[in-house]
């Protein structure tokens, strides 16, 4: 166990280095511990000799390790108070009870990430849980239109899809209105068979350029299964730190927020607000994840922000906790 003195240099440094990304010296904590330069000095040592702290090349100054964060995390942080502006910015979202389930998070998402500076994730379940519920298209040219899928659940996807050829718009509203007729209720991992199997060998019946329409909504449907309740916002936040200053890491960063298996990896296993520092993660060894579960009429699924290991703990901490009640109250 840390002394009291030492508890309270251990948070003072931690957060201290979360605010500039420089490593603390003695100068200007001894008004606050009400002790000697030397004696702080001494004490780093104590601490850097177990663990909690490390020492620079460039500088006399102390950083935490990732043990110091986790002492830090688990015996000194207290999570702060939302500020009136943030808890507005959300609230607003949380009391537009027009806005779909899928909506929700995704407008979360892009707040918690603009709150926080870190890059938000949700992870939702798996498409068998999601059955579709409509199809609609939205033409945008002979050859290009939107197709919007929403689930029974509340997710909405959509996605531009360009086809070979000009198609006639009579011909779009037919396929979707087989679709419509013949595939609603069924769960969004089980659709691109279907189409397979029931809808391409009578499509030709209806539409005279059926094999362009198909192929079509066939691409789409298979991305909507596999990614189906994904969503991010803000992954390059983590460009504005010093610490991901270099190329191929922060190249590195990017392509595993790009990777939907890497990604899924974030998900989490329980109910409480977790934090995952480092290696404990199963994302980078150089971020910190927190996350947690959420539950809506029985739809789980995962929120998480994503910063680095100096991100503002006790702010993502009652951010995430806020963020889990409402949804889950919505």
């Amino acid at each position: 166990m840390l002394s009291e003195r030492q508890n309270k240099l251990l948070k003072l440094i931690v957060e201290e280095y979360i605010k500039t990304a420089s490593p603390v010296g003695s100068s200007g904590l001894t008004e606050i511990l009400n002790c000697s330069s030397a004696t702080i000095r001494n004490e780093m040592s104590i601490l850097e000799e177990m663990g909690y702290l490390e020492k620079t090349h460039t500088s006399s100054g102390r950083v935490p390790s990732e043990i110091g964060y986790r002492y830090y995390v688990d015996n000194l942080m207290k999570p702060k108070e939302m500020t009136g502006e943030d808890v507005l910015k959300l609230q607003t979202i949380f009391d537009n009870k027009q806005l779909a389930l899928s909506d929700i998070i995704t407008k979360s998402l892009e707040i918690i990430s603009e709150i926080t500076n870190c890059t938000s994730v949700a992870l939702g379940n798996d498409s068998s849980y999601n059955n579709l519920k409509q199809v609609e298209v939205i033409p945008l040219s002979n050859n290009r239109l939107i197709a919007i899928v929403v689930t029974d659940k509340g997710h909405v996807e959509n996605k531009e899809l360009n086809i070979d050829g000009d198609i006639n718009l009579s011909e779009i509203k037919k396929v979707v209105e087989l679709i419509n007729k013949l595939l609603v209720g069924t769960p969004l991992d089980e659709i691109s068979g279907k189409l397979e199997f029931e809808i391409k060998p009578i499509i030709g019946n209806y539409v005279r350029s059926h094999e362009a329409l198909y192929q079509a909504f066939y691409n789409a449907f298979n991305e909507f299964s596999s990614k189906s309740h994904m969503h991010m916002a803000g992954r390059t936040k983590l460009l504005d730190y010093r610490e991901f200053g270099n190329v191929s890491k922060i190249k590195d960063l990017l392509n595993k927020f790009d990777n939907y298996d890497i990604v899924r990896k974030i998900e989490a296993d329980d109910n409480d607000i977790n934090v995952y520092i480092g290696h404990e993660n199963n994302f980078d060894d150089d971020v910190s994840v927190i996350k947690t579960k959420y539950n809506v009429k029985g739809e789980e699924g995962t929120i998480a922000i994503v910063g680095p290991k100096r991100m503002d703990y006790e702010k993502v901490v009652s951010l995430l906790e806020y963020i889990k009640v409402n949804i889950e109250r919505s």
